[in-house]
């Protein structure tokens, strides 16, 4: 791709190594800061306890049930843990309609609770007493193992009646008023600690979980002496604790402001949680699509691509009118399609945009549009990886990693690791696993090893 004037226009997503130094720097004196008491309220990265001490070793046995609610749709599991690292695993998608996620929150865990039978029922397990992982990926506060207070909605849900509140009190005040069900929630957690978990449940020396879809955040274990916010009645028996970052919300205090773009201040306005997630809103699937719909758009304008199609006022309205309309799953698509054919591109460009007969330069155009932008949310992603592994700084490190993005993106563990490669300790060695359906089996694990204690 040799068009000067679009990499100039595009430069400000490239992001340097100088700029990749700094934002490393300031990522990990957050993470220090969220860690200690006299500086966690100012902190963007809260860094916040999860109650979670012990990792699972492998040998757990038995049945347990996990709830998890992160997005769109929800996921009922049945999880049969069957030692030798072995774990069998009945799961059912249940849909969150738009009205439920912005209602009231008691209809909202009701549906939860009515789903939860329904697959009890369905799976014939009315006659035991399970205990059950919930795993609730949304920013918390957890205050014990079994409560969570919610700091605020993201990823779309506004829920009335449910912000500082303690999520595991509605849920099983849910499960009471069905009044048919015997189940006890054992544990509270969000989608990095049940990463985190479950790749442990398959590697022993995992220590850090992160999922990079919908939203993105992190979760790694740290000694209990570096964790000023635990209780010292935590820090007697039990050497480590499993911290939860919430990094999404890394820059809102100005730190990420040398490499937002007008394009990132877009997005962010128009987003329910203006201000938030600023972190999370240049790396996640909620936002990557959203960000090369404002960037075609403006390249159109500008006379940088589809100039020969002479219909630049038609597709910039397109593009303009319709927030959304550019998928996240477009970008990985576009950046696996093939030279010179580029079917794929042809397909969704006909699909969006009403256009055919689109050339091959226009093409690799757009395929470089999506790799400025989502090479930028893979070197953010490795800042945080990087500080994280640094700062455990054991020999070797096990990296839990899930969510959409990192597992449909054709390129970006690529991409990932060719920036872990320029700030990671080379003294210590890492890999990545990708975690296998890791909020589902995390939680049941969660559950089996607090029923164990």
């Amino acid at each position: 791709m040799q068009d000067q004037r679009l990499k100039d226009f595009l430069k400000e997503f490239i992001i340097s190594d100088s700029q990749l130094q700094e934002l490393y720097k300031r990522f990990t004196s957050e993470i220090q800061k969220g860690l200690t008491l006299a500086t966690h309220q100012q902190a963007d990265i809260k860094c916040y306890m999860t109650y979670v001490q012990d990792l699972p070793t492998g040998d757990e046995k038995g049945n347990y049930l996990a709830l998890d609610l992160g997005g769109t749709n929800f996921r009922v599991l049945r999880v049969s843990l069957q030692g030798h690292h072995e774990a069998q695993i009945d799961s059912k998608v249940y849909v969150v309609d738009k009205e439920l996620m912005t209602g009231h929150g008691t209809k909202l865990f009701d549906h939860i609770a009515n789903c939860l039978a329904e697959f009890v029922d369905e799976h014939a397990l009315n006659d035991q007493h399970l205990p059950l992982g919930f795993t609730f990926s949304f920013p918390c506060v957890q205050v014990g193992l079994t409560e969570a207070l919610l700091t605020r909605w993201t990823k779309g849900f506004r829920c009335a009646g449910v912000e500082q509140e303690d999520v595991g009190r509605l849920l099983k005040e849910a499960i009471a008023r069905r009044g048919d069900l015997e189940i006890d929630v054992m544990a509270l957690l969000n989608d990095t600690t049940g990463t985190l978990m479950s790749c442990a449940h398959r590697n022993p020396e995992c220590r850090i979980g992160v999922i990079i879809g919908t939203g993105c955040n992190a979760c790694y274990v740290e000694r209990v002496e570096n964790a000023d916010l635990l209780e010292p009645e935590y820090k007697v028996d039990k050497p480590n604790i499993l911290v939860n970052t919430e990094w999404g919300a890394f820059g809102e205090s100005g730190k990420l402001e040398f490499v937002r773009t007008d394009y990132d201040r877009k997005v962010d306005k128009d987003s329910l949680n203006r201000g938030g997630q600023l972190f999370e809103k240049m790396i996640s699937g909620m936002y990557l699509g959203e960000l090369v719909r404002l960037v075609l758009a403006d390249a159109i304008t500008q006379n940088l691509i589809f100039v020969r199609s002479g219909e630049k006022q038609r597709l910039t309205n397109i593009l303009k009118d319709n927030a959304g309309c550019v998928e996240t799953r477009f970008i990985s698509e576009i950046e696996n399609d093939t030279f010179p054919a580029f079917l794929q591109t042809r397909n969704i460009l006909k699909e969006l945009l009403g256009l055919e007969n689109v050339s091959v330069e226009d093409c690799q155009k757009l395929k470089y549009i999506c790799e400025c932008i989502s090479k930028r949310a893979a070197n953010l992603v490795a800042v945080g990886i990087s500080g994280l592994i640094n700062k455990i700084a054991e020999p070797h490190v096990v990296v839990g990693v899930d969510g959409s993005v990192y597992r449909l993106h054709p390129h970006f563990d690529t991409y990932l690791r060719e920036a872990m490669q320029k700030l990671v300790n080379p003294k210590i060695n890492y890999e990545l696993m990708l975690s296998e359906d890791g909020s589902g089996r995390g939680a049941a694990l969660v559950a089996a090893v607090a029923s164990k204690n």
